[in-house]
C-alpha cells in the first residue's frame, strides 16, 4: 500500500476510545480524547540530542497574554501547526514551541484598572490562554514553555546588556522624548493624541532625559546587506520595508562656518542633494541647537518660541503633518561656496535628536522648505533646470511648485550645465581641501533607545553612584529581580518609591547608591525568545550553542505583517549580537518568513439619535444569508428590529465583531475551525469570517466520518482483517475501471498536496484536494474484495493527510482502522497508479460537443479522426463538406463542416 504505517489491532484502538460512540461524529469527545493521548505520550516533545532525522524549527510569533485567544491567534497557530504536522509526516524532527510575551504596558494598565499586581494578572491570563491553545490540538512542545517576565528568562538579556556595555555597544545619553507632565512618564509616539497624553489629556512636552541606547547603527550596513540572503525567502514587501527603515543614504556633509562670541565654529548639515547647494537661502536649526540657545539668551521672543517648540510630539509623522513655524535668530552662517551670509532660523520641524539638529534649506527644490519660505517671505532661488510646462497645472501658491527632481544645474556659477554626479564631484573637489565638506553615508535608522519609565518590564542592570557615576551590576548579582507585588497607579514609575529595590551599594566603590529604575523596552524580550526556545532550561548560558546549532535558524517564522519592521529588525540585530558573543551561528534568525493575513468580520450597527453608533455582537443578531453566504438581513434578537449590515472590518472590541474561538469550537469542534481558517483564503491574505461558511468544513468532516464508518462496516461484512489490509501490499492486477480511477485520484492528491505544502507553501488548496478525494470515495461503490482494498488505501491516505489539518478526527479514524498514529508517515505516490489505460476524449462538430469516446492515451491522430466520425451522435452532423479535422492530443477532436 502507498502509506507507510504500522498496524495495531482494532481491539487495541477500540479500547483507547471506549467512551466514544463511533456511530456518530462527536467532536468534543473525540478531540478531548486525542489531546489526552498526546499529553500522556508527550507526543510532541523533542530532544536537543543529535538525531538521524533532519530537524525543522517551526515558530509562530508568540502571544501577549491578554487572557483570551482571538481568531488572529487561531489562524496564526493553525498555519504553524499544519506545517509542523506535515514535516513530521515527511520524516523530520520538528520543534514547535510556545511562550508568552509577558511584560508590557497593557498589563500595567489592566493592573491600574483592576487594582491587582501585573504579575498576578499576567500569569492568570497565561493559564487561561494555554488551556485555550490546547483545545486547538496544536502539536506544541510544552516542555519548552516560558514567559519573558520570569527572572529565569530576563536575567540573560541583563547579562547580554552588560557584555554590550563593556564593548561600547550600549551607551547612555540625553534624549528628546514625549513627556507627560501629569503622569510623569515618557510616552511612545502612538500614545500622543493631538499633542496630548493619551491617558491624562495633558499637553505633552519635549524633554531631555538620560536613556540607554543599543548601538544598532554599528550594524546598519550588515542589517541592510544581509537582506540579500533573505530574497525569495521573505515577502518582498517586508524586505523593502526593512530596507527603507534602515534607509542608507549616500550624500555630503557640508560645513557652514560661523563665529560666535569670538569662537570659530561650523554648522554641519547632511544632504543627499549637494547639487542644490547654490540654492540655499537659509538654514534651520532645532530649538535645542547651540545657535538657537545663544540667540534666546537675550531675546525673550526667541526664548518663548524655543519653549513652544519643546511641546508636542517628537514623532516624524507628527512633525510632517504639523504646521511649519519658525523665527529668525538674527544670526548668520557663511555659505561655503559663495561666502555669502545665510540667515539662521529656529524651526519646529527640526529635531536635535536627528542628525546634527540643523538642515540647509533650498526652497526652490524642497516642498517643506518652499512652504516655510513662502510663509515667511524668504528668498527662493532656482538652481536646477525645470522642464518647460512642468508647473502648468499647479496653482501659484501651491507647495508643489518646488521642483524636486534631478536635472542640469543653472544659476550655479561654475557648476552650470553639470548633472547631479558631475556637480557632486566638482563641489566635493572644491570644498573638501578646505575642510568644508566630505562624503558621508547616513542612515534613517537611529540607535535603539531601550529605556522605559515603566514598572512592568525587565530592570536595567545598572547602578547610579554619586561618586562613580553609572556603574554596571556585577554578573554574579544577576538577575536584578523586579518586585512582583506592586500595584501601579499610573503616575510615574512606582519602582522609585520602593526603597528595598532602589537602595543598594555601588559595585565599584561600595558606597550607598541607587539602582536604575528604568526598565527595558519590551521589544528586547521579543528580540531573542526564538533562540531561547532551543535551550529554555539552561541555567548557565543565554543560549546553549549545540542546541542552537541543531535548531537555528528558524526554518519557518509566521506572524503578522504589522511586525515587519521593528520586531523583525531588532530580532535580526540581536541574532548578530548573540553570534558575536559566540552563542549562535549564522547571520540571520529566520530562514523563511510568512506574514499571514488578518481575520476580518462583518459589522452590525445602529446610528443613535445623538449621532453616535452602537455596534452589536453577531451572537445577538439573527442573520439571513443569500446563496453565496453573504448576509442580506439582520435583526436584533432583543427587540426584533433590523440593524444595519456594515462593512467587513478587522476584528476589534470597538466594533464588537470579534468571534470567540471558544464558542465556535464548542459548537463545531476544533478540527472544523482549523479547516475553515485555512481553507477559506490563502494564508497570506485576509480572511473574511462568516459563521455560515463554517458549515462547509463541518459537513466535510462529517462526510469523512460517514465514509469511514461505512467502510468499517463493509470490511466487517466482508470479514476482512484490518491487520491484513494494513500490512499486505495491494494487488493492482485486473483492477476495475472505477478502482483505477480512484487510485489515480488518490495518488494525484498525494502528489499535489505534497507540492502545495512542501514547495508552494499553499495551505488552502490542499483542503480542496482532500474534499475532492472524499467526493470520489463517497461515490465509489466497492463490489469486490479488491475494490474494498483500493477503497481502504484511499481512505487511509486521505486520513493521514487530513490529520495535518484536522488531527483529532484524522487520528481517531486511523486508529479505528487499525493504524498506529505514532509512526505515521506521508503517503508515497505510486507512479503506476497515475498511468491511464484509457482516457475520455471530447468530440466536437463545428466547436459543439457531439460525443465522447474512450481511447488509449496518445493514440494516433488519424485513428482518432476515423473513430470520431463513426460515433452515432457525431455522424448525423457530418452533412456537409469536411473542411478541417483538429486533434488536441488526449483532449478533443473537432471536425469543421461547411455550413
Amino acid at each position: 500500500m502507498s502509506n507507510a504505517v504500522t498496524a495495531e489491532t482494532a481491539n487495541t484502538n477500540h479500547t483507547n476510545n471506549t467512551s466514544i460512540d463511533n456511530s456518530q461524529y462527536q467532536p468534543q469527545l473525540i478531540e478531548a480524547a486525542q489531546q489526552a493521548k498526546w499529553a500522556t505520550d508527550k507526543r510532541f516533545e523533542v530532544s536537543n540530542e543529535p538525531s538521524d532525522k533532519p530537524s525543522r524549527y517551526m515558530l509562530s510569533m508568540f502571544p501577549y497574554p491578554s487572557g483570551k485567544l482571538h481568531m488572529g491567534h487561531v489562524r496564526n497557530y493553525t498555519i504553524s501547526d499544519v506545517l509542523s504536522r506535515y514535516y513530521r509526516l515527511k520524516g523530520y524532527e520538528v520543534m514547535q514551541p510556545m511562550g508568552w510575551d509577558g511584560f508590557g504596558l497593557p498589563a500595567e494598565n489592566a493592573a491600574i484598572a483592576n487594582q491587582t499586581p501585573p504579575a498576578k494578572w499576567t500569569f492568570e491570563n497565561i493559564d487561561s490562554m494555554r488551556a485555550q491553545l490546547k483545545l486547538l490540538g496544536l502539536s506544541i512542545d510544552w516542555s519548552r514553555e516560558f514567559a519573558t517576565c520570569s527572572p529565569e528568562y530576563y536575567q540573560w538579556e541583563q547579562w547580554l546588556f552588560l557584555q554590550l556595555y563593556k564593548k561600547g555597544l550600549v551607551y547612555k545619553k540625553l534624549a528628546t522624548v514625549n513627556w507627560d507632565p501629569i503622569d510623569n512618564t515618557v510616552l511612545a509616539n502612538e500614545q500622543v493624541i493631538d499633542g496630548k497624553g493619551w491617558r491624562s489629556g495633558a499637553m505633552v512636552e519635549k524633554r531631555d532625559i538620560p536613556m540607554y541606547y543599543f548601538n544598532i547603527t554599528d550594524y546598519a550596513d550588515e542589517l541592510l546587506d544581509d537582506l540579500d540572503q533573505l530574497e525569495g525567502h521573505w515577502p518582498s514587501e517586508v524586505i523593502t520595508m526593512q530596507r527603507n527603515w534602515i534607509g542608507r543614504s549616500s550624500g555630503m556633509e557640508v560645513h557652514f562656518p560661523y563665529e560666535l562670541a569670538g569662537q570659530s565654529n561650523s554648522l554641519d548639515v547632511f544632504t543627499t542633494r549637494p547639487d542644490t547647494l547654490m540654492g540655499v537661502t537659509y538654514v534651520a536649526v532645532a530649538a535645542e541647537h547651540p545657535l538657537a540657545q545663544y540667540a534666546s539668551e537675550n531675546n525673550k521672543a526667541i526664548a518663548d518660541f524655543c519653549a513652544l517648540c519643546k511641546k508636542g510630539s517628537v514623532a516624524e509623522a507628527d512633525l510632517a503633518k504639523a504646521e511649519k513655524i519658525g523665527m529668525d535668530t538674527g544670526l548668520t552662517v557663511t555659505h561655503p561656496l559663495t561666502g555669502e551670509e545665510v540667515p539662521v532660523w529656529v524651526a519646529n520641524y527640526v529635531l536635535m535628536s536627528y542628525g546634527s539638529g540643523a538642515v540647509m534649506a533650498v526652497p526652490a527644490h524642497d516642498e517643506r522648505d518652499y512652504e516655510f519660505a513662502t510663509k515667511y517671505s524668504l528668498p527662493i532661488k532656482q538652481v536646477i533646470e525645470i522642464p518647460a510646462g512642468y508647473f502648468d497645472d499647479v496653482e501659484e501658491n501651491d507647495d508643489n511648485r518646488a521642483y524636486t527632481e534631478r536635472n542640469t544645474l543653472v544659476n550655479s556659477g561654475e557648476f552650470d550645465g553639470m548633472d547631479f554626479e558631475q556637480a557632486f564631484e566638482a563641489m566635493l573637489a572644491k570644498l573638501e581641501p578646505q575642510s568644508l565638506a566630505k562624503k558621508k553615508i547616513q542612515y534613517r535608522l537611529r540607535d535603539w533607545g531601550v529605556s522605559r519609565q515603566r514598572y512592568w518590564g525587565c530592570p536595567i542592570p545598572m547602578v547610579n553612584c554619586e561618586h562613580c557615576g553609572t556603574v554596571p551590576v556585577e554578573e554574579q548579582d544577576l538577575p536584578v529581580v523586579l518586585p512582583t507585588d506592586v500595584v501601579p497607579d499610573g503616575r510615574g514609575n512606582p519602582l522609585k518609591n520602593i526603597p528595598e529595590f532602589v537602595n543598594t551599594t555601588c559595585p565599584k566603590c561600595g558606597n550607598p547608591a541607587e539602582r536604575e529604575t528604568d526598565t527595558f523596552d519590551t521589544f528586547v524580550e521579543s528580540s531573542w525568545y526564538y533562540a531561547r526556545f532551543a535551550s529554555p532550561n539552561d541555567t548557565t548560558n543565554m543560549v546553549n550553542k549545540s542546541a542552537a546549532n541543531k535548531w537555528l535558524p528558524v526554518d519557518q517564522y509566521i506572524g503578522g505583517v504589522e511586525h515587519a519592521v521593528m520586531h523583525l529588525l531588532y530580532a535580526r540585530f540581536f541574532h548578530k549580537l548573540m553570534r558575536d558573543e559566540n552563542l549562535v551561528s549564522g547571520d540571520e534568525p529566520f530562514a523563511n518568513l510568512m506574514t499571514q493575513g488578518m481575520v476580518l468580520a462583518g459589522t452590525f450597527y445602529r446610528v443613535n439619535p445623538d449621532g453616535s453608533t452602537t455596534y452589536y455582537f453577531t451572537k445577538d443578531i439573527d442573520i439571513d444569508y443569500n446563496e453565496r453566504g453573504q448576509p442580506i438581513k439582520a435583526i436584533l434578537k432583543s427587540d426584533g428590529q433590523p440593524v444595519t449590515i456594515g462593512k467587513i472590518e478587522k476584528m476589534s472590541k470597538s466594533k464588537n465583531n470579534g468571534v470567540d474561538p471558544q464558542i465556535t469550537i464548542d459548537k463545531y469542534g476544533a478540527d472544523t475551525v482549523r479547516l475553515y481558517t485555512l481553507f477559506t483564503a490563502p494564508a497570506d491574505q485576509t480572511l473574511e469570517w462568516s459563521d455560515d461558511a463554517l458549515k462547509g468544513p463541518y459537513n466535510f468532516v462529517r462526510k469523512v466520518w460517514r465514509i469511514a464508518s461505512e467502510h468499517i462496516q463493509a470490511l466487517t461484512d466482508a470479514n476482512l482483517s484490518l491487520e491484513q489490509l494494513n500490512n499486505e501490499a495491494l494487488n493492482t492486477d485486473n483492477l476495475s475501471k472505477e478502482a483505477k480511477a480512484l487510485r489515480r485520484k488518490t495518488h494525484e492528491t498525494i502528489g499535489k498536496i505534497d507540492s502545495d505544502l512542501g514547495k508552494r507553501l499553499a495551505l488552502n488548496t490542499p483542503v480542496s484536494s482532500l474534499m475532492e478525494l472524499a467526493n470520489e470515495l463517497s461515490n465509489f461503490k466497492a463490489s469486490s474484495e479488491q475494490d474494498l482494498q483500493v477503497q481502504h488505501e484511499a481512505l487511509i491516505d486521505l486520513l493521514i493527510i487530513l490529520s495535518v489539518y484536522a488531527p483529532h478526527i484524522g487520528e481517531h479514524l486511523l486508529e479505528q482502522l487499525g493504524v498506529d498514529t505514532v509512526t505515521l508517515s506521508y503517503p508515497e505516490v505510486d507512479a503506476s497508479a497515475l498511468v491511464q489505460d484509457m482516457i475520455t476524449m471530447i468530440v466536437q462538430v463545428n466547436g459543439k460537443m457531439r460525443g465522447k469516446m474512450d481511447v488509449a492515451p496518445n493514440s494516433d491522430p488519424e485513428q482518432l479522426k476515423a473513430q470520431a466520425k463513426e460515433l452515432e451522435g457525431v455522424a448525423k452532423f457530418l452533412t456537409g463538406e469536411i473542411k478541417k479535422e483538429i486533434v488536441v492530443p488526449n483532449k478533443l477532436v473537432n471536425i469543421v463542416v461547411a455550413g
